[in-house]
Parts: structure tokens; C-alpha cells; sequence
């Protein structure tokens, strides 16, 4: 604790350790607190990505416009890196370092801190998702990532990132898909409302079939999921409700769109549709629910 204490300097081990961790106050907080004799120029040919960079792919205008107006301004916010054996590991300010490059710079304005690798990872992920959405694979990676390096449980995860459990828990299904359709999200050809449908199929094969449908057929949602539980379109029949029905409505709402499946509430018991073990599996991870 102490170790870490030096590492991240007064005060700002109380913010990092806040469940809601943000990262612009995070990173302003390390600036405040740094003198400005401590703020090196770092040649950017001696850094390298941080290695727990969840994101594959960078928007290349948004590169190109960041590059215009460092040529034209320089970089107003020093970059945060870490020693490492060769050079730098850069924690924070990816996009800035490619932008300056684009922009023919050599060296780069770097603030260096020494972070721990779990520090490291959790900076870069939320780096991405308070600023620049990630999509929904390099989303999930990262999650995975996370759990299995830090040794937390999906509920401790949707805490620290600010998400619902039932998201976190969702976008991780989206790893059970087979990879060529995990690439078909990825190039945003499927949502993540079709990869939710097609998480609930157990045949790899039969979701690979559906999926190229949806591409090819460019298939709405609503008829995605009356094909993957194989209902047929039908008018909608007006039947009369219970008063314990509606009494209860709001709560088969809520449960339903907490577990994205449909949930009916009568003589005082709930029933919770599923359609196959995968799709039961995911509801129990949801509930956080444990063999």
C-alpha cells in the first residue's frame, strides 16, 4: 500500500479508488500536483502504447483533425508514462501521441508516474470509454481482461466502469459468438442488440447462418428475435389482464428489460422465460447467480 501511495502521489489514491473512477479529474489531478519543471519533453520515438490498450482501431479523422490542431497549437496536455525497460509505456494520451507523430512532431510534453500494470489497465480502458467509445468486442476484451487480471466478479467491474450489470454482462457474451461473426460486430455490419439474439443460440453454425442473414438481409431486431425463438409474426391479441397482472406490471418491466428476456408475474410466483441453456446461463450470470 505504501508503494502504491508513493506511485500515485497525495490524494490521488483516494480518487482512483473512488467506485466511480473519472478519468479527466484523475488525470487533472496528476497535472495540478506536478510541478512544472517535472513536465518532460519525451522523444515520441521512445514510447510505446500502453500494453493494456483496448482499442485496435482509431478513428482516422478525428486523428487527422487532433494533428491540425497540434501543428497549429502544440499539445496543451502533457501525456502520462511509466518507465520502462526500453523507453516509455505511455498510460494515458494514446491519441495524442499518434496525432503529434501525424503531426511531424519529435518530442511530446509527458508527465512519467510509475502505476502498477492493474492501474495501467484500468486507466486505459476507462481512457476509452469516457472519451472515445470503444466498440463492443474491444469493449468486451477488455472486461474480460479486467476480470481475469484483477481477479474481480462482474458486479465489482460494472461498479468501477459506472455501467448496469446486465450491460457488462451482455457485451461479455458477445466472446461465446464464433469469431467470424465476433468481426461482423466489430465492423458494426451487426448491433449489439443482434449479438444479444444470437448469444441465446447454442449451435455455432446456426448463429454463423443467422448472422450473414441479418448482413445480407439487413434484418430489423424485432424480426431477428421472432426467428432466433421461433415465433412467427402474429397480430397482437387483446387479452384481459389479472389485477394481480397489473398490479405487478411495472416489476415484469423492470425484470424484463434487466434480463432482456420475457418475465410474467401470476399467482404469486415470476417466470422467467429462457431459450436454451446459453440463454439460462446468461440470466444467472445477470442474477449473479453461482453453481
Amino acid at each position: 500500500m505504501e508503494t502504491k501511495r508513493r506511485a500515485l502521489g497525495k490524494g490521488l489514491e483516494q480518487l482512483f479508488n473512488n467506485e466511480n473512477f473519472d478519468l479527466d479529474a484523475f488525470e487533472k489531478k496528476v497535472i495540478d500536483t506536478t510541478p512544472k519543471e517535472e513536465i518532460v519533453e519525451l522523444a515520441l520515438d521512445e514510447l510505446r502504447p500502453n500494453p493494456y490498450q483496448p482499442r485496435k482501431l482509431f478513428n482516422d479523422a478525428a486523428l487527422e483533425e487532433l494533428s491540425d490542431s497540434i501543428k497549429e497549437h502544440g499539445v496543451f496536455q502533457p501525456i502520462i508514462a511509466k518507465k520502462s525497460i526500453k523507453g516509455y509505456e505511455i498510460i494515458a494520451g494514446e491519441r495524442r501521441f499518434r496525432a503529434s507523430k501525424l503531426a511531424g512532431k519529435e518530442t511530446i510534453p509527458a508527465i512519467i508516474r510509475d502505476f502498477t500494470d492493474e492501474e495501467m489497465m484500468e486507466i486505459s480502458l476507462l481512457e476509452n470509454l469516457q472519451r472515445e467509445n470503444l466498440n463492443p468486442l474491444e469493449e468486451a476484451l477488455a472486461y474480460k481482461t479486467m476480470i481475469d487480471k484483477l481477479g474481480i466478479t462482474q458486479d465489482d467491474l460494472s461498479k468501477r466502469v459506472g455501467k448496469s450489470r446486465s450491460h457488462v454482462t451482455n457485451i461479455i457474451g458477445i466472446l461465446r459468438l464464433p469469431s467470424e461473426v465476433q468481426k461482423m460486430i466489430a465492423s458494426d455490419k451487426l448491433s449489439m442488440s443482434h449479438a444479444k439474439l444470437l448469444s441465446k443460440i447454442e449451435n455455432d453454425d446456426e448463429i454463423i447462418k443467422m448472422a450473414n442473414k441479418i448482413v445480407d438481409e439487413k434484418l430489423p431486431v424485432h424480426d431477428v428475435e421472432d426467428m432466433t425463438t421461433n415465433v412467427e409474426k402474429k397480430h397482437k391479441v387483446e387479452r384481459k389482464v389479472s389485477k394481480e397482472n397489473k398490479e405487478f406490471k411495472y416489476v415484469e418491466d423492470m425484470l424484463r428489460d434487466k434480463l432482456d428476456t420475457k418475465v410474467k408475474i401470476s399467482d404469486k410466483k415470476i417466470i422467467i422465460n429462457f431459450t436454451n441453456v446459453a440463454d439460462l446461463n446468461r440470466i444467472l450470470e445477470i442474477l449473479d447467480v453461482k453453481e
